[in-house]
């Protein structure tokens, strides 16, 4: 099967959607099948072996300027290509160019409006691409904000074209009016154009269903899956003397970080307790900046500046080391999740998770028992769940050993790639059957 996943980039970031298109692509290939991994606006960033072509189409330098300027949308495709070189776009992702949020909300209306929109010629582009060179079975768009795409490729391609849904209510609950509610009409029409929808968890289902008016048999639930290789049960670094909490996300105040150092402050005030530790990694953008630096500034106040430790961004190798010198990991945010993938990570290395009560977190805790639930936006709450982790190591290692149990029997990118492709081959079933019945004669 000829398979084109179409995976926006997130410019220098390493984000949780390129980690999982590139974790289920390479899946896919393992699995003997043709895909071609195609990245949008900015070149994929993964911490594995990164399987995206060497190419970027809907370049973010053009998308901008085509948004800026009417001129730009008429120059020649070859002019195009150039702006679209991923060295060009590389040089601009270092310098970390911002967009204003009217701008932003302006350009995501445009996108999503496709072949009527600012970005025309790009849709163009990608699907004569498709058309000529690749002639994919089927093609797999990563977010519904990309859903504008699904029209044309259907109208010149003639195949399935399905969704993953990745969160997107967050990057809409930022934009600002009139640009929220342009943008969730838009999804409301362009997601009919699909043919299927993949959600990573049932509650982010349901809520897009509810959100965008998405008939259920539409929605298919498939939890993200890792490649376990690396991954294992090492209790060589756990001390008695020290409880090591680990946060492993994007630095930003939707993530929680400040809950989870209020956290801290109530636990080093108990005197019963070990010392406690929070060690924090992930991506910190340059306007996310203020907040990590009111953050830390919090933690010097509080006298816990030695206790609360930033090390960066991580490579998979330090990853892997960073979860399984933790006693628990925390992901604590203050908006409902819809996949918790370092949940799953930390899982793989058997380190039990406190999460809130909300969002995809709660059934990922239901199915797996791999870790206890807090009250949302309440650090007294999270506080206390950590205080049993703390007190009780050995229900502590019982939790990670069930989470880590949970996650090689049905987190893993292997089954994954398997249930998406049974998914690709009823979509592909039923439009051969749908083509035989079209040819059969009437009866008069």
């Amino acid at each position: 099967m000829k398979i084109a996943y179409i995976s926006a980039g997130a410019g220098g970031m390493i984000c949780g959607n390129c980690l999982h298109d590139n974790a289920l692509a390479s899946a896919l290939l393992q699995l003997g099948q043709d895909v071609i991994l195609v990245p949008i606006y900015t070149p994929l960033r993964t911490d594995e072996v990164n399987v995206s072509l060497n190419r970027v189409f809907f370049g973010g330098i053009n998308v901008f300027l085509q948004q800026k300027s009417s001129f730009f949308r008429h120059t020649p495709w070859f002019l195009d290509r150039i702006l679209d070189s991923p060295a060009l776009i590389r040089s601009m992702m270092s310098r970390s160019v911002s967009v204003d949020a009217e701008d932003l909300g302006a350009l995501a209306v445009s996108v999503l409006k496709a072949e009527d929109g600012n970005q025309r010629k790009e849709v163009l582009k990608l699907c004569a691409w498709l058309r000529n060179d690749v002639r994919p079975d089927i093609v797999h768009l990563s977010n519904i904000l990309l859903s504008g795409f699904a029209r044309e490729i259907k109208r010149e391609l003639n195949v399935p074209v399905v969704s993953t849904l990745s969160g997107e209510e967050l990057f809409l609950k930022n934009l600002k009016e009139p640009h929220t509610s342009q943008a969730e009409n838009l999804l409301k029409d362009r997601t009919q154009d699909l043919d299927a929808l993949v959600s990573l968890s049932h509650f982010y289902a349901h809520h897009m269903e509810d959100l965008l008016g998405i008939p259920d048999e539409k929605v298919v639930v498939i939890e993200h899956g890792i490649n376990l290789d690396g991954h294992h049960i090492n209790r060589s670094e756990s001390t008695k003397e020290t409880h090591r909490i680990g946060y492993l996300a994007r630095i930003s105040p939707e993530k929680g970080l400040h809950l989870l150092l209020e956290a801290l402050k109530i636990l080093s005030k108990q005197a019963d307790l070990p010392r406690v530790e929070v060690r924090v990694a992930g991506y910190l953008g340059k306007s996310d900046q203020p907040y990590m630096d009111e953050i830390q500034q919090h933690a010097d106040e509080a006298g816990l500046g030695d206790h609360f430790v930033y090390e960066g961004e991580l490579t998979l190798e330090e990853k892997i080391r960073f979860y399984q010198s933790l006693d628990s990991f925390c992901l604590p945010t203050v908006f409902p999740s819809s996949k918790g993938l370092s949940v799953i990570e930390a899982w793989a290395n058997g380190i039990p998770a406190v999460v809130p009560d909300h969002g995809s977190f709660s059934e990922m805790i239901a199915d797996t028992g791999g870790g206890l639930l807090f009250e949302p936006h309440n650090a007294e709450s999270l506080a206390s769940k950590l205080r049993e982790l703390i007190l009780d190591p050995d229900s502590a290692r019982s939790l990670g050993e069930k989470g880590h149990e949970a996650v090689h029997d049905r987190y893993t990118a292997a089954e994954m790639g398997k249930r998406t492709l049974q998914l690709y081959e009823s979509l592909l079933d039923q439009q051969q059957a749908a083509r035989t019945e079209s040819k059969l004669p009437t009866s008069s």
